[in-house]
């Protein structure tokens, strides 16, 4: 039975993860910080087939003890400050937990479990500002926010590490993926659960941003497939891990708005005040490096995704009022 390590296993990534991962005969080792609180909604289905150990990115001693401990033959680093619009208010933290709590996490592999295979999570916010469309893994970052900065970093470390170290460690570079279980901050999630309440007479509308930006969407059901198989792979390499397609917020809001029936002219108000200070316009990736060598491919379109997340949040408002 191999042991996986999974940083975030509390996140949207990391309850897929664990499910795919018991799916397959693992033994999965869930990394948590300790708090008077625990928010394990995400994973309560799954709560009892796994365990957990208590560590945290800002204490490297922790870190070291808990791989030591467990001597997982797989971890998974996709604890972050991760969202991007908390990155501009909280730009220091965002830099220890999402830049150098990779550093923390290397360093730990490598003193504690020096054979694990480690991923690590990188984001297409790297990309930031194109320097050329669709997004390859030898497209140059230029990231534009501290969180994107923050993701360089722990992209570069991990290559470095594994350059240097002869470690088996990978980056994911993977797009945007949602789910029912996105966090309520993330734009895609803040469309679906607001139609929900309009749809119940619970608000009348959406404040928004830039309705223009465009993004490459996919379900993070499908994209925790990639991650596992970029560890199972003769050597370690990056993947970038997208649908290869791209969707305005606009187009998000007229799918979602469609499925309670409902037109998201009559709702959505654009509010200068949820712009970005550095706005970017336009990712898109190619994943055909991930379509021929991790032989991956999305099985749920953009407008399936749409549809399954509101379809999500109705069922559970109506849920609530019954």
């Amino acid at each position: 039975m191999p042991t996986a390590l999974i940083t975030g296993i509390t996140g949207q990534d990391g309850s897929y993860l664990a499910e795919l991962l018991l799916g397959k005969g693992y033994r999965v080792i869930g990394m948590v910080r300790r708090s008077s609180t625990m928010a394990f909604e995400r994973i309560s289905h799954i709560i009892d087939r796994v365990e957990f150990v208590s560590a945290d990115l800002l204490d490297q001693h922790s870190l070291v003890d808990a791989v030591r401990e467990h001597q997982p033959d797989e971890i998974y680093n996709l604890a972050a400050q991760s969202f991007v619009g908390t990155s501009w208010t909280q730009p220091v933290l965002t830099g220890e937990f999402t830049g150098l709590g990779v550093t923390r996490m290397l360093e730990a592999a490598k003193k504690g479990a020096p054979y694990a295979r480690f991923y690590q999570a990188s984001s297409s916010e790297m990309f930031g500002k194109v320097v050329e469309t669709p997004q390859r893994e030898t497209t140059p970052f230029y990231p534009r926010s501290p969180y994107g900065v923050a993701k360089v970093y722990g992209h570069w470390i991990t290559v470095n590490y594994r350059e240097s170290f002869a470690m088996y460690a990978v980056s994911g570079i993977l797009f945007n993926h949602e789910s029912p279980r996105r966090g309520l901050e993330f734009v895609t999630r803040k469309v679906t659960d607001g139609v929900a309440r309009i749809k119940l007479g619970l608000q009348s509308e959406i404040r928004l941003g830039n309705l223009e930006a465009r993004r490459d969407w996919g379900f993070a059901g499908d994209y925790v497939e990639a991650m596992w198989l970029m560890l199972q792979q003769p050597a370690p390499d990056d993947y970038v891990v997208g649908m290869g397609e791209t969707h305005s917020v606009r187009d998000l809001c007229r799918i979602a708005f469609a499925v309670a029936g409902l037109d998201y002219r009559d709702h959505v108000v654009q509010d200068e005040k949820f712009f970005r200070p550095a706005e970017v316009d336009l990712l898109v990736a190619d994943p055909s490096k991930a379509r021929d060598q991790l032989n991956w491919s999305p099985r749920v379109t953009f407008q399936q995704l749409v549809e399954m997340m509101v379809q999500a949040d109705l069922a559970r408002y109506q849920s609530e009022v019954r």
